[in-house]
């Protein structure tokens, strides 16, 4: 006969939203034996940027990147099963069933299975010292190779590609960056940025390679080179993948809910069933203040879509509002951004951009759509998101003239 029991609360998955949800829940009075966290991970839940930063570099331990303490689940009473994967979801029973038949019941499940990283389909793609980064094991895979590293080939521009580069530059490392698109991080830089970023990384001996890709690797167990499109072959012992993710439905595919991009959920981050959830990389959410469909895959949404659906489980109920949010940290600069710029019609500069102090401002109709700073006031930092989040109107020539603070640019 298989094992059956069950929770009050049952999270899928073991990441940031199981941790930070387990966290409130714990603040807000949960009760001991009501929270279970099912994780097919081998570590209690930790934080991922330093995955790319810190913890790659070797100044994060893994004590120091636990969301909370290794024994703060026991403590409170929260099953958290480790290596443990689902093999069925019954929404109508209201029950997951694990891998070795046993089963667990819940009053109310949030899915927060999260993203798995895109794979590099090319001949050689499995060699050794192919790696990607999503998991901590993943990211001490990495490091742990690091030792006799001479040449190492990242493949993507995004904000994984540019922090892996960064970290091994400065362990000495020849880095090549071979990027699809003509300019580093397209999607989301100016031309004035991404001039910017390419400058400051070829200054600190990172190459790298525009409007190619990876048509092979090539080595005799372990790679050893690649060949891209352009015609170019290069020497490298270590290959390190960066092109993108893919939020995990497979466990959820058949149950009835409906997928699109993620699990796709209202702005109360409930999908169709009242009973369950989604949060963090895998959910499809109704963004309030952008009036839009969102899926996000930043550390600030895991926290923020965490914390919130733990206070929904005890009760609150309103509408998950919040500015998306990201930060990254390259060699000596850290950056952040705030918004959303697809919809901007007009774009300001405050501060030279040739320059590591500048910041970049979206604009929709006059109105703060998005905003990056990199080491500017306070006063630019705290105004970015308020703005965005009240569909604040300034005055692009204010705004653009840094002998006046930035709350000069508001039109009443």
């Amino acid at each position: 006969m298989s094992d059956s029991r069950k929770s009050r609360f049952v999270i899928l998955g073991g990441g940031m939203v199981a941790g930070y949800a387990a966290k409130q829940l714990v603040e807000l009075g949960l009760s001991s034996g009501q929270l279970a966290i099912i994780s097919e991970d081998n570590a209690v839940p930790y934080e991922r940027p330093p995955l790319s930063k810190g913890f790659l570099a070797g100044k994060d331990t893994k004590d120091a990147i636990r969301i909370n303490p290794e024994d703060f689940y026991q403590q409170h009473g929260i099953a958290l099963e480790l290596e443990r994967r689902v093999s069925g979801v019954d929404l109508k029973g209201k029950r997951l069933v694990l891998d070795g038949g046993s089963e667990i019941a819940f009053d109310k499940l949030v899915i927060a299975t999260g993203a798995r990283p895109r794979v590099l389909n090319v001949p050689g793609a499995t060699l050794q010292n192919v790696f990607y980064l999503r998991s901590l094991s993943d990211s001490k895979a990495i490091r742990d190779s690091l030792g006799n590293k001479k040449r190492a080939l990242v493949i993507g521009g995004g904000f994984i590609g540019m922090e892996v580069a960064a970290v091994l530059a400065q362990k000495g490392i020849a880095v090549t960056m071979v990027l699809a698109d003509d300019r580093i991080w397209k999607r989301f830089f100016s031309p004035e940025m991404s001039k910017f970023f390419e400058n400051y990384y070829t200054t600190r001996g990172v190459r790298m390679v525009k409007s190619t890709s990876v048509k092979e690797l090539r080595g005799g167990g372990a790679v050893s080179s690649a060949a891209l499109e352009n015609g170019e072959s290069m020497e490298c012992d270590l290959v390190v993948v960066g092109i993108g993710v893919e939020p995990v439905v497979d466990v959820v595919a058949k149950s009835g809910l409906e997928i699109n991009n993620g699990v796709v959920v209202n702005e109360y981050l409930q999908t169709s069933n009242p009973d369950v959830s989604a949060a963090g990389d895998v959910a499809n959410y109704q963004d309030v203040i952008f009036g839009k469909r969102r899926r996000v895959e930043h550390w600030d949404n895991a926290v923020s879509q965490g914390q919130y659906v733990a206070r929904a489980l005890m009760g609150e109920k309103a509408p998950f509002k919040h500015v998306p949010y990201f930060f990254s940290d390259v060699f000596d600069l850290s950056y952040e951004y705030w918004g959303d710029s697809s919809a901007a019609d007009q774009t300001i500069h405050r501060g030279d951009v040739s320059t590591n102090s500048f910041s970049r401002w979206w604009l929709r109709q006059k109105q703060v759509v998005a905003a990056f700073t990199m080491n500017r006031p306070d006063e630019e930092r705290e105004a970015a998101p308020k703005w965005i989040e009240s569909g604040q109107v300034v005055s692009a020539d204010k705004l653009a003239d840094t002998s006046q603070p930035v709350q000069s640019s508001v039109v009443k």
